[in-house]
This record gives structure tokens, C-alpha cells and sequence, in this order.
């Protein structure tokens, strides 16, 4: 477990953030700027607090009070960046060994052959860095950083410079090493859909603080409402059970106290607890059940608040059945006519084709 409370000063910018990451993957989630990077590079030793305490297992890496300091490369903290920094001259294989002599006594704690295989990089061991994709690249940088046996595992943005092909890639990678290795990972994002997906705990950061801090339905959804996000860009995420697959449509079924929803692909085996993110403009709203449409998926709630102003368009908040909230848009002639107003009772359409299993995560 890693315990952070610190405050640093640049310029015109203070950053004063405390969390504790236990298991799994605690996102770093927030706008640019808002302190995501300055917060990994003082865990790794990259920069120094004015004030705080960083403590990792037990052991204290920073104490600003007593004068403690630790170097980063005796901190045991494994680090990803969204560049993949491999060394020109050398092998995969090389670079790979190279994280492994890094570890000096933890050498060994995180073995090469099972690291290798998670990765899908065996193929790869004699080639250079200019001959390999950028997916690739990141993959092996991912290897490199774990074969330091590290008792924390820091991602800074590792797929910002990846097109979504190699991100679908590298996600389901980021999820098995979480479960096969039990590294704890700090991972920064401004992603809604790699936070949603990976996260089982969320910090969000703005202007330098922690606005919250928790489960990701919890945390993001309210996070995304209140950081200033274009409407268009304003996404939900609701959690839900899976239920079933219908093989011969190639469609999962997740149930929700609001009703049913319906994703293209199969994204896991019935009885997991999946978390899904609906954009906001993949919504739409009706007074009753949608009938007689092409649109699948049907989830009720009562109207929570309108987010409107003197443009055409209205935000529309909505408590879902049971737990959960949506963020939908709509034009502002839509909600008139509709007669919408807080407490009224919505039906919220959201059309199948627009979730996948990209969208999706198993809940840990």
C-alpha cells in the first residue's frame, strides 16, 4: 500500500493531494493541468515535495518534517510512460533484462518467462525498437518495468500516444497483469473509457486537489458533471451484472434495477459485475418505454436536475431505478415538449450499436 499526503508550489500552481492506494489500480483522473503527472514524478523521486510524507509497505520514502529522501532508483517503483523510452542500441530482450538487472536484490521476485507470455512478446525478444509498432513498444516498456520487481507499478498516460486498435490491445494486457502479478498500479488518465475500465478506485484531481475520491460510479460520474467538460464530451457510467450472451446475435446482456441493456460483442461470462459508459449523446428520452424502434436498450429513473442556458441544447441529470445516474443531452425544444422537469418520471433510450465490449469492465 503507498500512502501519499503532499503539497508542492510552482509558479502560480499548488498542489496539495493525500490518498492511499491499496490493491489493484487507482486512477489519477483530470483534466491537463490539473496535477496528474506532477503527483507520479513525486511518488518516484522525479521531483521533491515542499511538504508531506510519502510512505510505500511501510517503508517511509519521503518525510519533508525529518529530512527523509529516497533515491528513485531505490525506491522499488516501476514507471510507464506514455512514450515507451526504450534504448535504441539494444534488443527487446535486452531492454527486458536490463529492467531485471535494475531490481539488484528484488531480482527474481517478478519472474522474465510468465512477464514474457502475458505480454505476447516472445516473438519479439531479437528485434530492435525501430522495427516494432507502437503497441509494441508500449508492451515492452510495460515488461521492462515489472522485471524490476517492483512494489509499485506508476503509469503515466501509457496509451495517450496509441490509436484505438493498439489501445484494445493494450488494455486486456493492463487488466491480466493486475490479476496475474498483484503489483499495485497508480495509473493516470484522462480517458473516461481506460478509467472506467480499469479503475477499482478513482482520485480525481482538479487545479491541484483532490475533488474526489472512490468507487468509479461513485467518483467519476459526479467528477465528470462538475469539471467543466463540454456537454458533447460529458459521459455516465453505470454498473450492472451480466446476465447473458446471445450467441446467435453476438450480443451480452447486462441487467440493471432500470432494465435491460444490450452491448455488441461478448464482454465476459454471466454473473460478473460490469461497470459501462454511456456518452451523452448516445441517449435518448421518453415519457414511456421505447416501443416499436430499432433501439434495445431502455433504463428508467426520474428526472434528477436540467443543466440549460440560453443555447438550444439542455443537460439532463436522471436518477436511474435502484442505483446509478445518466447524464443525457437533449435539445432544449425536446425537454418542453416533453414537459421535463426535476422529478418527473424518464425513460432513458440508449441505442445499442453505440456500446461494445470497449466499453465495458469487470468489476473487481
Amino acid at each position: 500500500m503507498i500512502g501519499v499526503d503532499v503539497a508542492l508550489k510552482l509558479g502560480a500552481f499548488d498542489l496539495d493531494v493525500a490518498f492511499e492506494n491499496e490493491a489493484g489500480i487507482t486512477c489519477l483522473f483530470g483534466r491537463s493541468g490539473a496535477g496528474k503527472t506532477m503527483t507520479i514524478n513525486l511518488i518516484a523521486g522525479l521531483a521533491r515535495p515542499d511538504r508531506g510524507r510519502i510512505v510505500l509497505d511501510g517503508r517511509t520514502l519521503v518525510d519533508t518534517e525529518t529530512g527523509v529522501f529516497v533515491p528513485p532508483h531505490r525506491r522499488r517503483i516501476g514507471l510507464v510512460f506514455q512514450d515507451a523510452r526504450l534504448f535504441p542500441h539494444l534488443t527487446v530482450k535486452q531492454n527486458l533484462v536490463y529492467g531485471r538487472w535494475f531490481a539488484g536484490e528484488a531480482a527474481g521476485r517478478v519472474a522474465f518467462d510468465p512477464v514474457v507470455e502475458t505480454l505476447g512478446i516472445g516473438h519479439l525478444l531479437g528485434r530492435k525498437p525501430a522495427l516494432l509498432s507502437g503497441g509494441e513498444k508500449q508492451r515492452v516498456a510495460i515488461g521492462r518495468a515489472l522485471l524490476t520487481s517492483p512494489a509499485l507499478l506508476l503509469m503515466d498516460e501509457p496509451l495517450a500516444s496509441l490509436d484505438i486498435e493498439r489501445k484494445l490491445e493494450i488494455l486486456p494486457l493492463i487488466e491480466s497483469l493486475r490479476d496475474a502479478f498483484g503489483i499495485p498500479i497508480v495509473y493516470v488518465s484522462h480517458a473516461v473509457e481506460e478509467v472506467t475500465r480499469l479503475a477499482a478506485r478513482v482520485v480525481v484531481l482538479e487545479n491541484g486537489r483532490v475533488a474526489a475520491i472512490g468507487p468509479v460510479e461513485e467518483a467519476l460520474g459526479p467528477a465528470l458533471r462538475a469539471a467543466g467538460l463540454s456537454r458533447f464530451a460529458r459521459a455516465s457510467v453505470v454498473t450492472g451484472t451480466l446476465s447473458a450472451i446471445d450467441e446467435n446475435y453476438g450480443l451480452t446482456e447486462i441487467s440493471h434495477p432500470a432494465g435491460k441493456i444490450w452491448l455488441v460483442g461478448r464482454a465476459g461470462t454471466p454473473g460478473q459485475e460490469v461497470r459501462i459508459v454511456v456518452k451523452s449523446t448516445d441517449i435518448a428520452l421518453a415519457r414511456g418505454p421505447g416501443r416499436d424502434t430499432s433501439i434495445r436498450n431502455t433504463l428508467s429513473g426520474t428526472v434528477g436536475g436540467l443543466e440549460t442556458d440560453d443555447g438550444p441544447l439542455t443537460g439532463v441529470a436522471i436518477d436511474l431505478d435502484g442505483h446509478g445516474h445518466l447524464f443525457a443531452l437533449a435539445t432544449r425544444k425536446a425537454i418542453d415538449e416533453l414537459g421535463l422537469a426535476p422529478g418527473e418520471r424518464v425513460f432513458a433510450l440508449i441505442k445499442t450499436a453505440a456500446l461494445d465490449e470497449r466499453a465495458v469492465a469487470a468489476e473487481l
